[in-house]
């Protein structure tokens, strides 16, 4: 049966210090891509159970003056992918405009002028796949 576990992280000099409040246990690692297998073997160690039965969920890692930096990367990959969709939007938006203008007969260089893009690009756009 697998148990779950919180961690809470905060940073110490050169250390990740890992929390796991359930335990009142404390264990560190020297990088953030070691705090799970760390904190999963201090609660395997601890508790005597199997660490294949052993998950951890890392609540937050907490900078002081900083916040909790999880939250905050969380944030910036969520705009990223905004970001991301918005471009993917903004492309198929640009050959569906290229494509009907350059289907009504407006010049390329037309095109290129309304779009603020140049011609090679008005030429790429129309030349996709639709």
């Amino acid at each position: 049966m697998t148990r779950h576990y919180k961690a809470e992280i905060t940073r110490e000099g050169r250390w990740w210090m890992i929390h796991i409040p359930e335990l009142d246990a404390l264990t560190q690692a020297r990088r953030i891509d070691e705090i799970n297998e760390m904190a999963r073997s201090l609660i395997a160690i601890s508790t005597g159970t199997p660490l294949a039965e052993v998950e951890v969920e890392v609540a937050g890692i907490v900078l002081p003056g900083v916040g909790d930096i999880l939250a905050q990367a969380a944030h910036v990959e969520e705009i990223r992918h905004q970001a991301e969709e918005a471009s993917r939007r903004a492309k198929n938006a640009s050959e569906d405009c290229a494509r009907a203008l350059t289907k009504a007969g407006i010049p390329v260089r037309d095109i290129a002028t309304l779009m603020h893009i140049s011609p090679q690009r008005v030429s790429q756009l129309t030349a996709s796949t639709p």
